[in-house]
């Protein structure tokens, strides 16, 4: 499967095919050295078969989880590509989930002022969503995403093969931003969760769910208007997210948890529903003014309101500015007792 972004000179192709890691450089245009991003949790095997299909191939490795996504990792990033004599006719790819693609992506757009990236997503969550769009960043002072820029790679290659070696459990994760995208723009999507087996459709759960995101990318690149309805379930999810980190919630699960507060109530329930069926989190132990705490130091924040992106119905969605107060008082559906 092929489809493509088009973004006038920044258009690319998304390949979605099984086996596609062993054929990268086929399925690319990359001449010169070229950078494998990666990080530790990642299996070996992947950037090693990517580097081994060419000629200059050099595999650099970050320490898994999102703290390695900051300006310090981003510097030796730098640093390694001016070692090994890069230019812009050079190349690096990220091998890996989000955090891999934000830093390999923003290391490309700032190296030489810029050159060319391409993605090779490891996980659903990338697959779906992070690797498709050219939004890069690196985190800083506690805030995820502060320090970044808009850069398009040149091509992303999908090989759901690769998923094979996750647990279930970050299969689940990544599958909550498609259930995400079915509920703004996808009735159909959204009724495939609810009545199919989802692991055994998860190539048309991917192409779906990444044309989804092609559409909304290619309409709103800078994020500007329509592109906010992928925020759904994020304001408040990053909330979570920053006060929960320690106690070890992935971000589709935060996610998961944000969609509930901003859905109507019919939808909640068929919801409730789907996650339960992915065994994401429906309800949380948490304190509302430290979520609401972080959503005020959230990079949305304008005026003392938020552009926060609410489902009444499947497969719509309203865009309506909310005050914190607001949003706090949504909380209480998924606030455990």
């Amino acid at each position: 499967m092929k489809t493509r972004v088009n973004l006038g000179a920044d258009s690319y192709d998304i390949i979605i095919e099984r086996g596609a890691i062993n054929k990268f450089s086929k399925l690319t245009d990359i001449n010169g050295k070229v950078l494998i991003v990666t990080d530790s949790g990642v299996p070996k095997e992947y950037s090693e078969c990517l580097a081994s299909q060419f000629e200059d191939g050099f595999i650099y490795t970050v320490p898994e989880g999102e703290k390695s996504k900051n300006l310090s990792e981003f510097g030796k990033i730098e640093s390694y590509l001016l070692e090994k004599g890069f230019t812009r006719k050079d190349s690096v790819v990220a091998c890996g989930g989000g955090v891999v693609g934000d830093l390999a992506g923003f290391a490309s757009a700032c190296f030489m002022r810029g050159i060319d990236f391409y993605n090779f997503p490891t996980t659903v969550l990338s697959q779906v969503d992070s690797s498709i769009g050219g939004k890069t960043a690196v985190d800083l002072d506690g805030i995820k995403n502060i320090v970044g820029a808009f850069y398009q790679p040149k091509a992303v290659i999908i090989d759901p093969d690769v998923l094979g070696s996750l647990p279930d459990r970050q299969i689940s994760n990544g599958l909550a931003e498609a259930v995400k995208m079915s509920l703004t723009s996808d009735g159909e999507l959204f009724e495939l969760f609810e009545t199919k087996n989802i692991f055994e459709n998860i190539d048309e759960i991917l192409f779906k769910a990444i044309e989804i995101k092609r559409k909304v990318v290619e309409q709103d690149v800078k994020e500007a208007g329509l592109r906010m309805i992928l925020n759904f379930g994020h304001t408040i999810g990053h909330g979570i997210e920053s006060e929960e980190g320690l106690h070890g919630l992935y971000h589709g699960e935060c996610v998961a948890l944000g969609m509930l507060p901003m859905c109507s109530d019919s939808v909640r329930e068929r919801l409730i529903s789907v996650l339960n069926k992915l065994n994401l989190p429906t309800e949380i132990s948490i304190d509302p003014k430290k979520v609401i705490s972080a959503v005020v130091h959230d990079k949305k924040m304008r005026d003392s309101t938020v552009n926060a992106v609410l489902v009444n119905n499947i497969g719509s969605f309203e865009i309506k500015k909310m005050t914190v107060g607001e949003i706090e008082q949504k909380l209480s559906v998924i606030i455990k007792e």
